[in-house]
């Protein structure tokens, strides 16, 4: 698959191609010019293409000359970008630390940048933020889902939710909520409503007791006693939920009593609130639990995978792209913000390219140097060796002017002698 850059390459080498050929065609045609004016006996057209062609030839020469021997003849001086190459890597690098990496030339171009505006304003930008959310999710999310250890992440989830449940008092929570609940009279309908439930489910569950007594009753009484005994229990139970359902009751106030001393002894005591946390982490270390908590990890890694496939309509998508553009926005609106960015870039990252110039000068040239003869020389022919066919273009044609001027000059001395 050919890269934006194979596809510029490709057109710088379509377009140098295309200068070199028409610098040959116009040097072809001084020689088409010369061979008319030979054989008919132009003078003034013999002279003018007899020095485009020395023309066209001598800057041919010296164009080639710099990234090559012409035809392959090595000629001493030729081929100099070749030659030279570890000479240019470390002038290159000299000259852009000496040159370009000075603090009082940094600054003002800093200064104008202004890094912040710009910065935000390409965040700003609609197709930017979805370009980096883009990247966010098509490369980055993936990779960590596919890196993590989802075992080691289970563990981790259940290690850190036992860890911060340990520390938690449950059982002071539970005291000042029951507390609350008391001083705020809720407290005597919460114990009505659930004596009203027990009440029903009495009603609802009487065979369970009828079926328990007759498990427990002996085989010689053939079941004559069971109904007696079920009644018995049936009707001292529902007595006394009824009555305890009763606010004004003598067992509902014991009830509530009982209660009031629970939460008392729930507030005050350290053994009592020791009590609900054990049951607590009782509960929470069942294996049932611990399943159901490590695999949120799962339902969460595989919505987001789900997400992510939806693509342009994935909503992590979305938001993060809006995140992105709001965070511009956020920067633009805030002027203490954009001076510290602007502060930031103009003081430690100038300081640190000041202080590292050296370093990137050497990096340049050994970069340079490292580089192939042959690969350097295609590389700076491609990027400026259209424009010196101009050369060969302009000394063709200079040249056959030039030449002309001489003829000229020359047929008014022969005149005037």
């Amino acid at each position: 698959m050919s890269t934006s850059l194979d596809q510029e390459n490709s057109k710088k080498e379509q377009d140098l191609v295309k200068m070199k050929r028409g610098a040959l065609v116009l040097l072809g045609v001084a020689v088409v010019l010369f061979v008319v004016a030979s054989y008919y006996k132009i003078g003034w057209l013999k002279a003018f293409s007899e020095a485009a062609m020395v023309g066209g030839i001598a800057d041919w020469f010296a164009v080639v000359a710099l990234f090559r021997h012409p035809l392959g003849i090595p000629i001493p001086h030729t081929a100099l970008i070749p030659s030279n190459k570890d000479k240019i890597g470390e002038n290159l690098g000299s000259f852009v630390s000496d040159e370009f990496l000075t603090r009082e030339k940094l600054e003002v171009k800093i200064e104008q940048f202004n890094v912040a505006i710009k910065a935000s304003d390409w965040l700003i930008e609609e197709k930017n933020a979805n370009l980096v959310a883009n990247l966010v999710t098509d490369n980055v999310i993936p990779r960590i889902l596919k890196t993590i250890d989802d075992e080691e992440v289970k563990r981790f989830i259940q290690e850190q939710f036992s860890a911060k449940l340990s520390k938690l008092n449950f059982g002071e929570w539970f005291a000042l909520g029951l507390e609350a609940l008391a001083k705020s009279k809720k407290q005597e309908e919460l114990v009505t409503n659930v004596l009203k439930t027990l009440i029903v489910e009495l009603e609802n569950n009487k065979h369970l007791i009828e079926e328990k007594v007759k498990s427990s009753t002996p085989f010689l009484s053939f079941g004559l006693a069971d109904k007696k005994i079920t009644e018995g229990v049936f009707n001292g139970l529902y007595d006394f939920l009824e009555q305890a359902s009763q606010q004004d009751s003598a067992i509902r106030k014991r009830v509530n009593e009982y209660v009031l001393r629970f939460i008392t002894e729930l507030r005050d005591s350290a053994e009592m609130q020791q009590k609900v946390n054990d049951l607590v982490l009782a509960f929470a270390n069942k294996k049932e639990v611990q399943d159901y908590i490590s695999g949120i990890w799962l339902e969460i890694k595989m919505a987001v995978d789900n997400d992510l496939a939806q693509k342009e309509e994935s909503t992590i998508k979305k938001s993060i792209a809006n995140m992105i553009q709001g965070f511009g926005k956020g920067i633009q609106a805030d002027q203490l913000m954009m001076d510290k960015i602007n502060d930031f870039v103009k003081n430690d990252v100038l300081s640190v390219l000041i202080n590292n110039k050296k370093m990137i000068g050497d990096l340049i040239s050994s970069t340079v140097k490292s580089w192939d003869t042959d690969e350097v020389a295609k590389k700076l022919e491609l990027e400026i060796g259209g424009d010196l066919q101009f050369i060969r273009i302009n000394g063709t044609l200079v040249g056959g002017f030039v030449g002309l001027l001489i003829y000229g000059f020359d047929c008014l001395l022969l005149y005037i002698i």
